[in-house]
């Protein structure tokens, strides 16, 4: 579970997001920009962070805020899952990245696979919705939903991407050092029990 500071630095973050998109009175603007900085105060004191970064970064959106979406692609071969080293910190998770506007959530499955590993894939189903704050992922600015893809091989040659610096398949007694950002042992087990089951209930939450 998510530090106390951080969640309450989210909601204070959307509580002045929301106020700022629908307020018209200029008092009311004034205080909701009051409540957005203190959300930023708050992350810089806890993290050191620079708060022109944060604020960038965390404060920097309009219109109500609603939780970012995180797309995992699920791929078995031969009874092992898919999965690519990341450049940026050496450790290994399934394809997938930030949802795109404009791209279904099984096209962007589809994507990340080709982009990331160079296979060609079919999304056939979700096999879970969860929200990240319920998982032990390292602190987020974002209020953030990963869905679990599961995907089909069909084509393409295994090489690595732009993001990637290898690829390669693995059983789940064998797993790599995972990336935790990204993706959870639990979450690549529950990927495995529908691998073992596909009658498997989606998980969610």
């Amino acid at each position: 579970m998510e530090s106390k500071w951080l969640e309450w630095s989210k909601q204070l973050q959307s509580i002045a997001q929301a106020g700022l998109t629908y307020s018209k009175d200029v008092y009311d603007l004034e205080r909701f920009e009051l409540i957005r900085n203190i959300s930023v105060e708050i992350m810089a004191q806890q993290t050191a962070m620079d708060k022109t970064i944060i604020k960038d970064l965390f404060a920097n959106e309009t219109g109500y805020a609603t939780p970012k979406v995180d797309i995992r692609s699920v791929v078995f071969r031969d009874k092992k899952i898919l999965m690519v080293k990341e450049k940026t910190d050496g450790a290994w998770s399934l394809p997938g990245g930030w949802g795109d506007i404009g791209l279904s959530p099984s096209e962007v499955a589809v994507k990340e696979v080709k982009e990331e590993s160079g296979f060609d894939v079919k999304a056939t189903k979700i096999i879970g919705m969860l929200d990240k704050k319920c998982y032990p992922h390292p602190p987020s600015p974002y209020h953030v939903y990963k869905i679990f893809i599961q995907c089909e091989i069909i084509g393409g040659q295994q090489k690595v991407g732009i993001e990637t610096s290898a690829v390669d398949f693995f059983a789940q007694n064998e797993l790599p050092p995972l990336s935790i950002e990204r993706n959870t042992k639990s979450q690549i087990e529950m990927a495995f029990k529908h691998l073992h089951n596909p009658q498997e209930p989606v998980y969610f939450d």
